[in-house]
């Protein structure tokens, strides 16, 4: 079975086991103040597994299932070693890397409480984007496609723009780091996807 669609149902059968046990996500939630004064470094990953509605989980896991067979096929086609331990490598790092910047900002604040896997998700596409910059995506509610890279650069310019307003109860530092790991993370282990990538966008231009 393709790993993205393991993760997916791990992650569904997760959310809705903490849909009826809401102690479930109180142990298991990102809480910075918790990770910080009572070691508990589980919540780094384990916040990435629940979600606080319907809606929130079914958004993440369609966009999960829409770019994650992409992205494993771009490892699979372009990085050395086994692509699905990889993928899978890739999607909990994530999870991890896209909350760092939230525990630095919020690690003496006990009432910041954050779940979701939407920084982890954040980071497929992006990397699809990488591989992929002049695909198209659409956009629900908008009727047409952008080119991956146009979509990119807007929604990061999005995302930092809602983080410092800090308005909603979105996680938006997570988006944006999310988005910039997916981008780094296969040039780590392949740098001349970077040369490749600027080429292509010049070529395009």
């Amino acid at each position: 079975m393709d790993i993205s669609i393991i993760i997916i149902l791990a992650i569904s059968a997760i959310s809705i086991a903490g849909f009826s046990q809401p102690e479930l996500v109180y142990r298991y939630q990102f809480n910075a103040w918790q990770i910080k004064h009572r070691k508990e470094y589980v919540r780094f990953i384990s916040h990435g597994f629940f979600h606080g509605s319907w809606m929130h989980l079914i958004f993440n896991m369609f966009v999960l299932f829409s770019f994650g067979q992409a992205v494993l096929s771009y490892f699979q086609r372009d990085l050395p070693g086994n692509s699905g331990l990889l993928f899978l490598v890739f999607f909990l790092s994530a999870i991890l890397f896209s909350s760092l910047y939230s525990f630095g900002k919020e690690k003496d604040n006990y009432n910041y409480n954050a779940i979701g896997a939407s920084g982890a998700v954040s980071a497929i596409v992006y990397a699809n984007i990488l591989f992929n910059p002049f695909g198209t995506m659409g956009i629900i509610l908008i009727p047409f496609e952008f080119y991956n890279i146009i979509f990119g650069v807007l929604y990061l310019i999005y995302s930092y723009y809602m983080a410092k307003r800090n308005v909603d109860n979105i996680g938006h530092d997570a988006h944006f780091w999310g988005a910039v790991y997916g981008f780094v993370f296969p040039v780590l282990f392949k740098p001349s996807l970077l040369r490749e990538f600027v080429e292509e966008v010049f070529n395009f231009l």
